[in-house]
Parts: C-alpha cells; structure tokens; sequence
C-alpha cells in the first residue's frame, strides 16, 4: 500500500506544481490583458506624447495593458501591414487609419463598427461636432472615431527673412510671393526656399489639387481630378521650383524636416502635428508659422490630415479593452496631452476652450494660431473608393515622384497617371 501511495504521488505531484504555478499568489491579480496598438507616431512626430498616454492609461486600468507598435511609411505603411496581420488573423486591437484610406479599410477590412457604441456610451460622443465625425464614416456608418485632426501649415525661419532683407512679419501669403521672396532667399542666403512634405502618402498633393481649384475625386467617386488643368498648373509649379529654379528642395520627408531645422531651408509645408518637434529643435533660429500660401485670388483650401481609430479586435475582451483605451485618448486630459505633443487639434472645441485642458496651451502657442486659422478652409482628405482604392494612392505618389524629377512636364505625367487610377476605381 505505501509502494502503491509513494507511486501515485510521485506521478500527480508534478501536475500539481504545475497547476499551482499558473494559479495567482495570494494578494496578487491576474495578468492583464494585453491589446496592441499601431501608429505612424515617430520619436519625432507624436511618439513621446504617445507613450506618456499609455503610461497614464495604464495607471487607471492595471486590468489592461498596451503594446503600441510604430508602423513605418506613414498610413500607406502602416495599411500594408495591416493586409498581412489581418490575413494572419493576428490583427492589432486598435489601430491608426489615415482619413485617405478610411474607405479603403471600411469596405476590405473585417473589423467593429461603432454605431452600436453611439446607443450603449452615447456620453462618450458628447461634444464631437457632426462635421468632426463625419471624417470617420463611410457610406452613413460610424467606421472609426476621428482623432488625430490637422491642417497643413507653412512653418517659417524668420532669421533667414530678415537675412535676405525680408520682413519676417509679413510672410508670403500666395504662391506668387513665396517664388519671390524664395528668389531674394536664394540669392542673400544661398538657401532653399522652400520644402513641400514628402511622405508615402498624398496629403501634400491633395492640399494642392483643393488649392488650386480642383477636386482630387470627382463628386460621383468615378473619376481622379489630378489632370484638371488647375491642378496640373499647381504641379507645374512645385516642378518648376524643384528643377528649374531650384527654390524648392526635393527630399524625403524626414531629410527635408532636418533641413529645415538645420537652417538649409527657409519656408517648410508640413502638418501641424510637427510644431512640438520643431519647437524644441530649430537650431538657434525663431521658428513661426503661417498658412499654406493660397494660388492667386482663390480662396484658401487644404486637406484635413490625420486619422480615425477604428478597432480591429476579434474577440469580446480585446475589443472591450479597444474601446476604452479608445475613450481615455479622446477624454480631456488624453487631448490635452496629444494635443500638447504633437499640435494635432482636439476633436471636441471644448478641449481647446477649457481652461483646465488646453487654453492655456493655444493662448501661449503661436505656432498654432496659424492652423487655427486655416481649420475652417480645411476640405476632406479624399479616399478613393473600391477594393483597389490603395494603389489608386499608390499612382498619385508614383506621379509626384516623377513630377520631382523633372523629366517629363507635370501635365504628362498626370494625365497618364490620372487615366491608370481612373481604371481602378468603381463604375
């Protein structure tokens, strides 16, 4: 009998262990749950910021927590991951989706619609204005929760204005004016004049199809309008300055952002999602902004960069944990800190106006008086429909590429390109 006890105990009291061992100690909770979370936000575009908001998120839910993920090539970037992740069925719980692409990911993508959260959290919702909203809906339904919400904005050295006997205090406010003070640059300085962004999406050329007049997508989503006469006109001139007078430097994003922190670069058209970084990074030279220059008479026009959140989660659990950390980036102080780290705009007009969140911060930020100013001329960042819609972005990149390298006219190129994109999209 005791040989019989010994051999029984000998073989149970390893799965013992091995059972007590996965058991919490006593006074100890559970692991938390873990949901990953994908951005486009670098060390130098938003990503401090970002990781003080998952610390903080952290500390008010140790029952969650949040692995955030950088995903190169901006929002273009970051969708091909997503293809693959979602084909792997091992999809973030929550991720960045460029408003470009929204209709894109809306009609290919499995992933939760937040109608339903419009009935069950209707408090959350409160204060985000329909025009705010509407940039995460495609075809009537709630798709994401817009939060990343910006306009372009031309920063400015204000030393090398004075250097080239210009005054800093009236910056060219059309394009005609920045060739021309961009010529006086050149010659006083031997500086670029001017940097236009770069990244793997078409933000830029879309702020200059809506600036010139035309319309980067036909009203009935059948057509590209990039070889409109207008826009092929504004393309023109970005070629113009890129190879003949060479106001214009031709660089990758993050090269042409160095530039201009570096006193290469005289005038800078990026996102007011950078004034934080360009804040604290010039070297030795102020720094300001104005509004994207305006062509001729027409009226000022850019696209509302930025993304909407939209949830990827496949089970219940992760997908409850999606949304809170959904809510603590939209809540106050997740705006505020956003806000504050990278100049995006806050979705809720209260946020900016409460002298508990970011008053203080617009009243005694002048680099974001300029895309205050420019909000109310902001147009939608058109994303081009269909299950082919991302390589209709893909050929929009390809022609300022080669728009920039100046060896074909800017009209040719666009009218090639705009006939390719045309055979892609929905009839």
């Amino acid at each position: 009998m005791r040989r019989q006890l010994a051999k029984w105990m000998i073989a149970v009291l390893p799965v013992l262990a091995a059972g007590l061992a996965v058991l919490p100690a006593p006074g100890f909770a559970a692991s938390p749950l873990t949901i990953e979370y994908w951005h486009i936000n670098s060390p130098t575009f938003g990503g401090p910021a970002l990781k003080e908001l998952v610390t903080r998120f952290e500390a008010k839910h140790p029952d969650i927590k949040v692995i955030e993920k950088f995903q190169p090539g901006v929002y273009t970037g970051l969708m091909q991951q997503l293809q693959v992740a979602l084909a792997a069925k091992r999809p973030p719980a929550v991720a960045q989706i460029g408003y470009n692409l929204l209709a894109y990911a809306a009609g290919q993508f499995p992933h939760v619609t937040l109608d339903k959260y419009r009935q069950s959290d209707p408090a959350f919702f409160k204060g985000i204005p329909d025009n705010i909203m509407v940039l995460g809906q495609f075809g009537g339904v709630q798709h994401g929760i817009p939060f990343g919400v910006s306009t372009p904005v031309m920063y400015y050295n204000a030393d090398l204005f004075k250097a080239a006997g210009l005054n800093p205090d009236q910056p060219p406010q059309t394009w005609d004016e920045v060739q021309r003070m961009g010529q006086a640059i050149k010659q006083k300085t031997g500086k670029f004049a001017i940097y236009l962004q770069q990244p793997n999406d078409d933000w830029m050329e879309q702020t200059l199809v809506w600036g010139s007049g035309g319309r980067p997508l036909s009203e009935d989503g059948k057509r590209v309008g990039w070889d409109a006469p207008q826009a092929t006109e504004a393309f023109q001139m970005w070629q113009d300055m890129a190879n003949k007078t060479k106001l214009a430097a031709n660089m990758t994003w993050e090269e042409g952002i160095q530039a201009f922190l570096s006193g290469h670069v005289a005038m800078c058209i990026t996102t007011i999602g950078r004034q934080e970084h360009m804040r604290k990074n010039a070297n030795n030279f102020q720094v300001r902004t104005a509004p994207v220059p305006r062509f001729g008479t027409k009226p000022l026009a850019t696209a509302t960069g930025g993304n909407a959140l939209l949830i990827f989660a496949n089970d219940p659990a992760q997908e409850k944990a999606a949304w809170e950390w959904i809510k603590y980036l939209l809540s106050p102080e997740g705006a505020t800190i956003w806000t504050k780290g990278t100049g995006y705009l806050p979705p809720r007009a209260e946020t900016a106006t409460d002298p508990k969140y970011l008053k203080p911060f617009f009243d005694e930020n002048p680099l974001m008086q300029a895309a205050l100013a420019t909000f109310p001329y902001a147009k939608p960042w058109v994303s081009f429909p269909g299950p082919r819609g991302l390589e209709v972005t893909k050929i929009f990149i390809k022609a300022r590429e080669e728009i920039l390298e100046g060896k074909r006219p800017a009209e040719a190129i666009l009218r090639d390109t705009a006939q390719q994109a045309n055979a892609l999209l929905p009839k």
